[in-house]
């Protein structure tokens, strides 16, 4: 009877290379986890920044390069579909170098022939080592760079193909993989939902901006000067504002200039922009009183009758005054008039503000007054044209008074559409503004 030989135990230095294999994989493995944990972080992030974007050109521009960076991918392109879903009517570019891009300067932007039709044929990812090896690849265009790898995820909107998002070019050499055609899908997905947020919030912004002009008036004929008025939304989330400006030819052929500002941006702070502006209007027709009172009556009114927000405003009297005229004003917490002089010179004319309205409506408010001669132009504005929150409010005043002068030749169209072109501030307020030319005599 023979003995069965009992099992070999491996040696240490065996039991140390399994350990060591063990050990490898395990750490491959973690490191894939970790590599997963950091592309579904960066993908989340990702979304979060494309959600924020409230333009459409930059929301596609961030997807482009957002999903350039998941991936590690050198080029990226998103082609967003003509409205007949058969051709690209628009391309954004992201990675191409300045020379790259001078080289393609006069090549048309490619409309969905050769790979990217077929992408836009049949709406699934695609992936390829070698875009020359597809069949319905057509080569590239003088200039282009020579791609070889591609990643087509087309990108959908309530359920219909807006576009699709390309990447070519692997900055390690590799070939796209399934974990990239699965993070580039997942950001396609939240991308379509950012679209259609973005395309939403543009009209509201079109309907609020439409609603809000409509509440502003067409400035009447103020012969014998000439006048124009700009009105430009915010840039922030909500276009309503309480900007507002009006101009009006009294019984006594004196003109009144009104700019104000109701405190707020939204639905509330438009309505209170329109009450006031019709409630000044009604009184400047029905009470021959200089402008400090015209103010402290609407002061009173407003207090008596609404629950307005605080609001500043100017009212400014345009009276003869021998061969010229004169600007008779009184303020409600706002800015000074700007007067450009017939020689080039650009004059604020600070005085003492006064108290908004709905403050303390017993405060007394009291008169300027400041020759105008011909030639000359005032400009009354709101605070969104010289509000910075990185410059101090003299700064903003003096580059206003320098762009001023610097367009002072202009038509007065023009010359308001340059004020608002070339503003100092940062664009987070609403602006009004309204320029008065006395003539030459």
């Amino acid at each position: 009877m023979h003995r069965e030989e009992e099992p070999r135990q491996p040696s240490s230095s065996e039991l140390r290379l399994r350990l060591d294999a063990e050990v490898e994989q395990i750490t491959e493995q973690l490191q894939a986890l970790a590599r997963a944990t950091d592309r579904l972080h960066g993908l989340l992030d990702a979304v979060l920044a494309i959600s924020r974007e409230l333009e459409l050109a930059a929301v596609l521009h961030r997807v482009v390069t957002t999903a350039m960076e998941l991936v590690g991918a050198r080029y990226g392109a998103l082609g967003v579909l003509h409205d007949s879903g058969q051709y690209l009517d628009e391309f954004i570019t992201a990675g191409l170098s300045e020379q790259e891009r001078d080289d393609l300067a006069g090549v048309a932007f490619p409309r969905g022939l050769g790979v990217l039709g077929h992408l836009i044929r049949h709406p699934e990812p695609l992936r390829l080592d070698d875009i020359r090896s597809h069949p319905s690849s057509t080569g590239f265009p003088p200039g282009h760079p020579q791609l070889r790898s591609l990643l087509g995820v087309a990108m959908s909107v309530r359920g219909e193909i807006y576009g699709d998002l390309y990447l070519s070019e692997r900055r390690d050499g590799q070939p796209f993989d399934d974990h990239d055609e699965n993070i580039v899908a997942a950001l396609a997905g939240a991308a379509g939902i950012a679209i259609e947020n973005v395309r939403l919030f543009e009209q509201v912004r079109a309907g609020s901006e439409q609603f809000q002009r409509l509440l502003l008036p067409t400035l009447p004929a103020l012969r014998p000067f000439e006048a124009a008025a700009i009105y430009r939304p915010a840039i922030e989330p909500n276009p309503l504002g309480g900007d507002w400006y009006d101009a009006i030819v009294l019984p006594d052929d004196t003109v009144a200039i009104a700019i104000g500002d109701v405190v707020g941006h939204d639905l509330h702070a438009a309505a209170a922009m329109a009450s006031t502006r019709n409630m000044l209007r009604a009184l400047l027709f029905t009470q021959r009183i200089l402008p400090s009172a015209v103010l402290a009556q609407l002061d009173r009114t407003l207090q008596a009758i609404t629950d307005n927000p605080v609001t500043t405003t100017s009212l400014t009297h345009i009276e003869r005054d021998g061969p010229a005229w004169r600007l008779r004003w009184s303020t409600a917490g706002h800015l000074p008039p700007l007067l450009i002089t017939p020689d080039g010179r650009a004059e604020h004319l600070f005085a003492e503000p006064g108290l908004p309205l709905g403050v303390n409506a017993g405060q007394s408010r009291p008169d300027h007054v400041h020759p105008l001669p011909p030639g000359a132009t005032v400009v009354f504005y709101t605070d969104g044209l010289i509000e910075h929150p990185d410059k101090p409010i003299d700064q903003s005043l003096n580059e206003l008074a320098e762009l001023a002068t610097t367009h002072a030749a202009l038509p007065v169209q023009d010359f308001v559409q340059a004020l608002a072109d070339h503003h100092p501030s940062d664009g987070h307020d609403d602006i009004a503004i309204l320029a008065l030319r006395t003539p030459h005599i």
